[in-house]
């Protein structure tokens, strides 16, 4: 039991929190150690981002050879689009397309049934399909060749036409279709071109034949003399044919390639098209002046943390102090004590100067024309306030990509067994990667456990230090407790006899 100076008239809590306060001075300065210590952890991680970052827009920028095949390319009429897909080298050339390629289709003869009108959701029992009838369907493949598998359905009793269609459409090489206000079914290849055998589609089953009533089982052979090509057969598929650069050529598509450009063939106008390509200098010195950026970034954030001063008279704030401080106030102070956390970090420093070395060395084994980034125009700044930031010379940049783009992409990317050998953006991948880690070894990740990483380790000290501390301030101010009470008791048992004496001699008079 506490006795809060009933006998004594003092404020035995205020004096016990007093008390307190001095033996907590070591607990105060383990929680600012831990926060400084946590502020640490973050920054640390904070860097290691911006560095995954950077190699991430490293590897979707200069570091893939699509960006270096980037091409623009002039087109002398509307019947042909012409982009580059995967070539290294520019293409120039004519093109005179004769004849499109085209899809074979196939049209039902009216379907009856009485004389209604056909419900494309009735059972198909009632049209006279038997149920468990196979029918199959086989289609050219985009190579030109047919299916010799085709898709083969089983049809059930509760089948529509409208179900047996989706199935056929989602499974098949064919688009089937069913007009309600002509009673037709029609039958297109999903791919164009004329397959050498003379037929592109082929129907089995007594549902198409006697049913939906197709008057061939093919697209080949004679048609029927009771409809004309648009009511009744169809049409056979075709092949593009067109000459390029005056030698004349078929494919079973519309969309071709030639050395590694995409050709879209859109009109048989039996005309030549010109066209020729040149490096798309813009795009592709857009992903370089991105690097750069990105590369100024990083360096001018790891400076400024390399050389940021650290205020050893503005410690973390402790609870009890924030509530004496007006927000304002806690922010300027927490601005300056969490200053200088990454102070001179030899991770840092060393990766700096790597990132540095991997820029500037020749790459051993390319064009000599353009084994330094500086021969492309890229230049460190002479002004020693930047501390290394890189400077290009737009000029010069655009007529390197412009005369050799793959020059280029070799300077960044080379692969080779030693360092000089590497192309700079391979190299400075592998410094991102070794300095990442030893950021990880320091200060972990947001998933890993404290104890496998050094700040983590101190932080779990500096926990344990602290808990054992607490366990002791709690002993302390148990004992001044009992002590106060104590006092408090004898204060009492003497108010007591003071008293009793008092009424004693009182009581004799």
């Amino acid at each position: 039991m506490r006795i809060g100076g009933l006998a004594s008239g003092m404020d035995i809590d205020s004096l016990v929190k007093d008390l307190m306060k001095a033996e907590r001075i070591p607990l105060d300065k383990l929680e600012q150690k831990r926060q400084w210590l946590e502020w640490q952890r973050d920054d640390y991680r904070e860097m290691n981002k911006m560095l995954f970052d950077f190699d991430k827009q490293i590897f979707d920028g200069v570091y893939r050879q699509a960006t270096y095949t980037q091409k623009k390319v002039d087109v002398s009429g509307e019947g042909v689009a012409v982009r580059n897909v995967s070539s290294t080298s520019d293409l120039t050339g004519t093109i005179n397309v004769s004849q499109l390629a085209a899809s074979a289709v196939m049209y039902s003869k009216p379907i009856q049934n009485d004389g209604s009108k056909i419900d494309s959701k009735a059972k198909l029992t009632t049209l006279g399909v038997a149920v468990d009838e196979t029918i199959t369907i086989k289609a050219i493949n985009k190579d030109g060749t047919m299916d010799t598998q085709g898709y083969t359905y089983k049809i059930k009793s509760d089948d529509t036409l409208e179900s047996v269609i989706e199935q056929v459409n989602k499974n098949s090489n064919v688009n089937m279709f069913f007009d309600s206000f002509t009673g037709q079914v029609s039958i297109t290849a999903k791919n164009s071109g004329s397959n050498e055998s003379g037929s592109e589609i082929e129907l089995t089953g007594d549902m198409f034949s006697n049913v939906l009533r197709f008057d061939k089982n093919t697209t080949t052979g004679e048609m029927s003399n009771d409809y004309s090509v648009l009511q009744g057969h169809g049409s056979v598929g075709k092949n593009a044919i067109f000459s390029y650069n005056g030698l004349e050529t078929q494919r079973n598509s519309n969309v071709v390639r030639l050395n590694g450009f995409e050709v879209t063939l859109k009109e048989a106008a039996n005309k030549d098209i010109s066209f020729s390509s040149s490096p798309d200098t813009d795009k592709i010195f857009e992903t370089v002046l991105k690097f750069v950026d990105k590369y100024n970034e990083i360096i001018g954030k790891i400076n400024s943390e390399l050389n940021e001063k650290q205020y050893r008279d503005f410690k973390p704030l402790t609870a009890e102090q924030k509530e004496s401080m007006e927000e304002k106030e806690i922010e300027l102070w927490e601005e300056k004590a969490r200053s200088g956390t990454l102070r001179r970090e030899s991770i840092f420093s060393s990766g700096l100067n790597k990132m540095r070395m991997d820029l500037y060395t020749p790459v051993i084994g390319i064009n000599p024309d353009y084994d330094q980034i500086s021969e492309i125009g890229i230049k460190t700044s002479s002004n020693f306030n930047d501390r290394g930031k890189l400077i290009i010379d737009e000029t010069k940049l655009k007529e390197a990509i412009a005369q050799n783009p793959n020059a280029i992409y070799e300077l960044f990317t080379k692969d080779g067994t030693t360092t000089n050998e590497q192309g700079i953006a391979r190299r400075l991948r592998d410094t991102i990667k070794d300095t990442m880690e030893g950021i990880e070894k320091k200060a972990g990740k947001a998933t890993t456990l404290d104890n496998s990483f050094a700040i983590g380790r101190n932080l779990e000290n500096v926990n344990n230090s602290m808990q054992r501390f607490q366990d002791r301030l709690f002993q302390i101010e148990d004992r001044y407790w009992r002590q106060f009470t104590a006092m408090e008791k004898a204060i009492q048992r003497s108010n007591q006899q003071s008293m009793f004496i008092m009424n004693s001699f009182g009581g004799g008079m």
